[in-house]
């Protein structure tokens, strides 16, 4: 297995990066077909992805984005570009106003 592992500070508060964390999880949904759970809670929130080969949790709180994600076998073999993608938008999504 390969990892990706993407920590973003960030100055949106919690219900703004909530908002992207939902938005970037149904783009993933609605085009790859990964299927996601998402949890909020009092202090941060928790994104569970899974299918096509990656499976991970992205942790949302009022300063930080945190995707932790382990890529099988196939998937492994794109990981510089995979990862290169996530952070891409992971910095849109840190840098975003609300």
């Amino acid at each position: 297995m390969s990892d990706i592992q993407i920590d973003r500070a960030h100055t949106l508060g919690l219900p703004t990066a909530r908002q992207h964390a939902r938005l970037w999880a149904d783009k993933a949904q609605a085009k790859f077909g990964v299927e996601c759970r998402y949890e909020e809670g009092a202090e941060h929130d928790v994104l569970h992805f899974s299918g096509n080969g990656i499976d991970g949790q992205l942790q949302v709180s009022a300063d930080a984005l945190q995707l932790r994600a382990s890529l099988g076998f196939l998937a492994a073999m794109f990981k510089d570009q995979i990862e290169a993608k996530l952070r891409a938008q992971f910095d849109d999504m840190a840098g975003a106003s609300a």
